[in-house]
């Protein structure tokens, strides 16, 4: 082979649409817009899901419940009977060791749940266990070991800073309300004012003249 025998695959290239180049090309005249109306003109467009204006699909859906899929915790569960089929006796089974052998792919916590039987002693460890899958791990003699779920532990972390903001909002709050104590013992006593004796006022009644 040469490169002048290589071609693109059929149809992966495709000629280019021309359009307004006559009546005899089949795409003449309207250039294939048909005549008057608003997909016509240049310029005009609407949406995929527009309806012509009659209540779109999505508007005439009932709508009725809820869906906490952006707050609620997720897991990938992993079945006893994986457990059994995957590791040996004796093993110690971690998160690392699920993902190994392909039993868990993703990034969020594992569970272990208690569908199939378990016959081997393992130790595991994991995010969450059910309540059954506990029961029926300890009853052959393994052990289980729950880690902490990080969407789990940050909630009351976050509440506890918002508390302590709070809090020394409040504190602040309070400090500039609160008047600084004034000392008596260094502000100075006023001075006081002697009465004038009889003399001082006959002395100064001599010195203001008599009206006329």
């Amino acid at each position: 082979m040469r490169l002048h025998d290589l071609k693109p695959n059929p149809g992966a290239k495709t000629r280019r649409k021309r359009v307004g180049r006559g009546p005899g090309s089949g795409r003449g005249k309207t250039s294939t817009r048909g005549h008057k109306g608003q997909k016509s003109r240049a310029g005009s467009s609407t949406r995929a899901t527009f309806e012509g204006g009659q209540m779109p699909y999505i508007r005439r859906l009932p709508k009725r419940g809820f869906s906490n899929a952006r707050t609620r915790d997720t897991y990938l569960p992993v079945n006893l009977s994986d457990l059994e089929k995957h590791f040996d006796e004796g093993a110690t089974v971690d998160v690392e060791a699920i993902k190994a052998a392909g039993l868990a792919n993703g990034h969020d916590p594992i569970k272990v749940l208690a569908k199939g039987k378990l016959e081997k002693k393992l130790s595991i460890t994991a995010h969450k266990f059910s309540a059954t899958a506990k029961a029926a791990i300890e009853a052959a003699g393994g052990s289980c070991t729950a880690l902490n779920v990080g969407s789990l532990t940050d909630a009351p972390k976050a509440s506890e800073s918002k508390k302590k903001k709070a809090s020394n909002t409040i504190k602040e709050a309070d400090k500039a309300e609160e008047v600084p104590a004034v000392d008596d013992s260094k502000v100075p006593a006023p001075k006081e004012v002697e009465a004038p004796t009889s003399e001082e006022k006959k002395d100064a009644a001599e010195e203001t003249p008599a009206e006329e």
